[in-house]
Parts: structure tokens; sequence; C-alpha cells
């Protein structure tokens, strides 16, 4: 049969486009939202926490599943390039900064004091914040004599000693990623130091190369210098993305 004989039985096909819920005032399972909008309702899509991630080439290292991930938990991931925006994408709920190289843009992330600003504001408002490495010295007071963000009361200098290896973490705070408790692997890069390497609620408790603590969680911000990827604790996004629904 083509299915002819039960549509003019008023019955639905086992194959069906979708118009008869349509017509009978239901909601297709697959829709592209104008009926809630109709309706007076928002569309679930419209929801999305817009999540700033920067880019660029101060701001290079990030996982691609960070993203995919973030999206997956609901977020509107926007890439934006601290060396030449001056501000924060526009509906900004969040805040992810990865790795990179921002000791050698130091003078230009310095020069833009309008984004610095931006980023401070919003970690001032108590909005989620992800920092690691990179992003950890650009939320810092000073690097090498030079101003950053002031989110965090630290100053980095660079340092001749390379500081590289696989770290086995613990969450020593519950912060916008993660409760205390929660483990995760992860590993540093970095020929920096920080003053003071912790905060009063640290990020992470590390045993290697010595045992120690490090990082900071502070309001929304989670900080530190360890690269963690997120696909080996999925839940870190999504709760993520429901801390910048709520914030």
């Amino acid at each position: 049969s083509d299915g002819l004989e039960e549509v003019r039985a008023g019955l639905r096909p086992q194959a069906s486009d979708g118009l008869e819920e349509v017509r009978a005032g239901l909601r297709p399972q697959a829709s592209d939202g104008l009926e809630e909008v109709r309706a007076g309702l928002r569309p679930q899509a419209s929801a999305r926490p817009v999540v700033a991630v920067a880019g660029g080439p101060a701001f290079s290292f990030s996982y691609a599943e960070h993203t995919e991930l973030l999206v997956a938990a609901g977020a509107e991931v926007v890439v934006f390039d601290p060396l030449r925006d001056e501000g924060l994408p526009d509906g900004t709920c969040g805040l992810v900064v990865g790795g990179g190289f921002p000791e050698v843009y130091g003078g230009e992330l310095a020069a833009n004091e309008a984004l610095r600003k931006d980023v401070a504001a919003l970690a001032e408002r108590g909005a989620p914040v992800a920092a690691e490495c990179a992003g950890l010295l650009y939320l810092g007071r000073e690097l090498d004599g030079l101003p950053m963000c002031g989110v965090l009361d630290v100053q980095a200098r660079m340092s001749e000693r390379l500081t590289l290896g696989y770290r086995d973490a613990v969450a020593v705070s519950d912060s916008v990623l993660a409760v205390a408790g929660t483990r995760m692997r992860g590993h540093e890069f970095h020929r920096t130091v920080v003053e003071p390497g912790a905060g009063a609620a640290p990020a992470w408790g590390v045993r290697t190369p010595r045992p120690r603590v490090e990082g900071f969680v502070q309001r929304g911000v989670h900080a530190s210098y360890l690269h963690t990827h997120w696909a080996s604790q999925p839940g870190v996004a999504r709760r993520f993305v429901e801390r910048c629904r709520t914030s």
C-alpha cells in the first residue's frame, strides 16, 4: 500500500511529515519553534546562555571538546579575540579563557583596557568564569609588570624553569566547574610563576611533583594552571552552563 487508504480512513500512517499534528493543534516532535513563539512562549533554542570563549593568537590552546560539550549542555558559544575585541560578546553570561601565550602578547592585552574592564565587571557580578594557565595569568593583577584584568590579586612573571607534567587532581573547593572531591586528570605546561600560587579557596589539590594545592576559587571564578579535559567529566560543562543560567 502507498498509505492512501490509511489517510482516507483518518488514520496516521507510520511515516508522516507531521502535518496532521499541526492541523490538529498538536506540536510534532521535530519543530523549528515557531509554534511556541506564536503562542507567546520562549523557544528552547533562544534560552541558550551565551558563553564567551577566548581565542586568537594569545589564547590559541584549548580543546575542541570543551566547546562541543558547552553546546551540548545548552550554551551558545561565541569566540572572541582579547587582542582585538574591545568588549565581551553581547549577552555574555559566562567566560572561558584557556591556554596560550599571553606573555608574548602582554603589551597588546594590557593596552586593551576596555576589554579588561569588561572581564573584571563580569567576574564582579559573580558570573561563571573558567580560566586555565594563560587564562589564570590574564585574570591576575599583572603579568611581568603589565596590567591585566585584576580579577585575582596575583602577580605573574616569566621564569627560566619549565613546569611540565601530567597531574591527578582533586577539587578542593566547590566551584562553577565541580563540587569538592571531584577527581580529574590534566597537565601543566608553563614557564611562568604566579604569586601567591593558591587562594584562600584553592582550585585543586595535586600530588606531583609534590603534594600541594593550587589555583583559585573566588565567587564565580575557577582559575588554575591545570589544563583539564572536560570529556573525562562531562558534568563539568553541564554544571558550568547551569550556573550561567542561574547567576
